[in-house]
């Protein structure tokens, strides 16, 4: 499969870029919308893409160079990101300290850093799904080798040309599950539009976690610690936060509520 869309004077523009830069097209348009419907400025979402961007790719850089150090990178090597070598996780990781900056530069509030995590939330797994595809084009990110010739056939395998071989086509096993967690993450945000402080982060920390931490463990190309898929283990660990700080949050909401239903007894009681 050729991995190149089109060459602009000798210059070549590949299939995995654009599908990338179509998903922080379609993160920063959804997340502009979001941070509208909550009373900010929707450009806010330019103001916060300038650093969540370039940490975004300078995280997913050398998050895979640190994992794959076996490799002896080359000072180029490791600029040379058209290459390929980009890791989600790292990615999150970059673009989340982007976002702290952006806030801090800004002097928002906590509050208005949650809120603003919350709307970029359904944005950044649109962006994951659409990147997923540019493993497609890159045949990468694949699971098995499937043998069985009843099961060689798409979405369950893919044909990788280098190998020869059909595998399982775990890019798409994660790519449709996520699109559903899109939409969901999607409703959720719109639906809170500021209650629940953070809560729609929680989601995606538990949705995305189930989710990657089963697709991973069919990966033929996990980055390891030991024995370890790495990011398996992160996507466990980001479940359990996900889950805890949904508990932390819903139950100060119910603190609060309860509060202000006492605070009126004393008030129609006076």
């Amino acid at each position: 499969m050729d991995n190149v869309a089109f060459s602009i004077f000798g210059f070549n523009i590949y299939w995995y870029a654009i599908m990338i830069v179509t998903g922080m097209i379609l993160a920063m348009g959804i997340a502009a919308y979001l941070i509208g419907r909550k009373g900010y400025k929707p450009d806010t979402i330019i103001d916060l893409a300038l650093f969540i961007l370039p940490l975004a790719i300078v995280g997913a850089r050398l998050y895979y160079v640190l994992t794959t150090l076996d490799r002896n990178w080359t000072f180029l090597e490791v600029l040379n990101i058209r290459s390929g070598g980009l890791a989600i996780y790292g990615g999150v990781i970059g673009g989340t300290i982007g976002l702290f900056i952006a806030c801090r530069i800004k002097k928002f509030t906590f509050t208005n850093v949650l809120d603003m995590a919350d709307a970029i939330i359904p944005g950044l797994i649109l962006g994951q799904v659409i990147g997923r595809w540019g493993n497609f084009f890159n045949q990468e990110a694949y699971g098995n080798l499937v043998t069985n010739p009843d099961l060689q056939f798409f979405p369950y395998s893919v044909y990788i040309d280098n190998q020869g071989s059909w595998f399982q086509a775990t890019f798409f096993y994660e790519s449709f599950p996520n699109f559903i967690g899109f939409l969901l993450l999607l409703f959720l945000s719109y639906k809170l539009n500021g209650k629940f402080k953070g809560l729609v982060v929680c989601g995606y920390f538990i949705w995305y976690g189930i989710v990657r931490s089963i697709v991973e463990g069919l990966r033929s190309d996990s980055l390891y610690i030991g024995s370890y898929r790495i990011s398996q283990v992160l996507s466990v660990l980001l479940v359990i936060a996900g889950i805890i700080l949904a508990i932390i949050i819903l139950r100060n909401k119910n603190t609060d509520k309860n509060k202000d239903t006492d605070n009126t007894k004393k008030i129609n009681n006076s």
